[in-house]
């Protein structure tokens, strides 16, 4: 573990194997060595500490003294220092909100977790764009962006590779992907990105010149100077939740989404049939009154995308490929040139998939956890079924994405029930425990401790001293 903690880490110059730089810690891998950690925690059990936090889905996140956190109540947007060791907040900054927004019941106003380059903070807001602050809570720099077109609110994180900032966007219409300098905000590139919908994966790197989107139907590899698309792979889903996790030369891509599973795909008929079936005023796109058709109606608010009142081109060729779309899991090899689908892809699993929890890799096993508790572990070079099953005593729903401490796997419930597993094809439950608070932050592993952050605290954890 110690080896690839610090081949991870060499992806993100500045970061050293015992910090946490970023959703999911060093590239998104949700991979920590930490040792020595309590089986047994929970309010009052094991507990360091927990300080009260403003409302917020996203996960603490260390610098070498720091931690750092976002949160949100009814009129600001909150960007939250506090002390590594025990906890105090030491600033807090505040953002103006913006009432345009729009959110998934699930998603929140600080969902989007921040990233520091081990000294400096930066942090995404739907509602807001980016913003950048010192360690003494000083503003660096900002960049308003939005209003975003996307009915479930943003869920991206930023990611850093070297001296520049990455930040998906990716919507219903409008999406694009930036390169920021993270010294000064400026604009480096943006790269447009008309054929996706709305998207909540975070980027991660594949070595330190290439970056990583999982987005609409495809996986496109850009240049991190530049923001040209390098190679891409098709076949994904319509809309990807999950960040995808890296090993051995190999991307593991997971998208779920509703109407996609194997079976409910149909063939839809070219934009052309329809306009010369429903255009009645010959005016080159459809009103939802002219369309008579019961089933697109009912869909009306998914189809149209950009929201002009009327079913244009794009529109039907978004929902052409949303109806094609195939949920899976896909291994797919990494580097080439151009569309690389028919030589990348190496195996797509089809069955159990979570909706949003990313995947996570350890001693070639892929793990995933959904909703109900249900555990699968793959073999990582095939996407042979190892074991499922269920975390008994941890039902429920499942935001939170699964993580990696040793050989322990922790999963956490909406519900605040976490699940420590003995990792391995038989892995093993070893123990359930109780927050008594819902939890959709992914937590973090430093200082031979657990930080988890429910939707009122930040708990830190660790063994009791003898």
């Amino acid at each position: 573990m110690r080896r690839i903690a610090f081949f991870l880490c060499s992806l993100v110059p500045g970061v050293f194997a015992e910090e946490w730089p970023q959703f999911r810690g060093v590239n998104s891998t949700g991979l920590s060595n930490e040792a020595n950690l309590p089986l047994e925690f929970g309010p009052g059990k094991n507990m360091a500490w927990k300080t009260s936090l403003p409302l917020g889905h996203s996960s603490p996140v260390f610098s070498k003294t720091q931690i750092f956190l976002t949160g949100f109540d009814e009129k600001s947007l909150y960007i939250i220092s506090l002390d590594r060791k025990s906890g105090m907040e030491q600033w807090r900054r505040a953002l103006p909100r913006s009432p345009q927004a729009e959110y998934h019941k699930q998603n929140s106003a600080a969902s989007p977790s921040a990233v520091t380059d081990g000294t400096n903070v930066y942090a995404f807001f739907t509602e807001f764009g980016l913003v950048s602050y010192d360690a003494a809570g000083k503003e660096r720099w900002r960049l308003p962006l939005g209003p975003f077109n996307n009915p479930f609110g943003m869920g991206a994180s930023p990611v850093l590779s070297g001296d520049t900032l990455l930040m998906l966007c990716d919507a219903e219409s409008g999406s694009f992907f930036l390169g920021l300098h993270k010294d000064t905000g400026k604009q480096k590139w943006r790269r447009e990105r008309p054929d996706v919908a709305r998207g909540f994966a975070t980027p991660v790197l594949s070595g330190t010149k290439e970056v990583l989107v999982a987005g609409s139907y495809q996986l496109v590899s850009y240049s991190v100077a530049t923001g040209e698309p390098i190679w891409w792979v098709g076949g994904l889903t319509w809309q990807l939740k999950p960040t995808p996790v890296i090993g051995d030369g190999v991307v593991y891509v997971l998208g779920w989404a509703g109407n996609s599973d194997t079976g409910q795909q149909e063939e839809v008929p070219p934009f052309a049939d329809a306009l010369a079936k429903w255009d009645t005023n010959k005016d080159g796109k459809l009103s939802q009154a002219e369309i008579t058709d019961p089933r697109l109606t009912k869909e009306w608010t998914a189809m149209d995308l950009d929201r002009t009142g009327f079913m244009e081109d794009r529109d039907w060729r978004m929902y052409q490929t949303r109806r094609q779309a195939v949920n899976s899991v896909s291994a797919i090899k990494l580097g080439g040139k151009g569309d690389m689908t028919q030589s990348n892809l190496l195996w797509r699993y089809y069955k159990s998939l979570p909706n949003v929890p990313s995947p996570v890799l350890h001693n070639g096993i892929l793990y995933l956890v959904k909703e109900s508790g249900i555990l699968t572990a793959l073999d990582a070079k095939t996407g042979a079924v190892l074991k499922q099953g269920r975390l008994t005593g941890a039902p429920g729903d499942y935001y939170a994405s699964p993580v990696i401490a040793g050989d322990k796997l922790y999963a956490i419930s909406h519900e605040g029930k976490v699940a420590v597993v003995q990792t391995g094809a038989d892995w093993q439950v070893l123990r359930i425990n109780t927050m008594n608070e819902a939890v959709n932050a992914t937590p973090a592993f430093v200082d031979r401790r657990i930080f988890l952050r429910t939707h009122e605290h930040l708990y830190c954890f660790a063994k009791e001293s003898k």
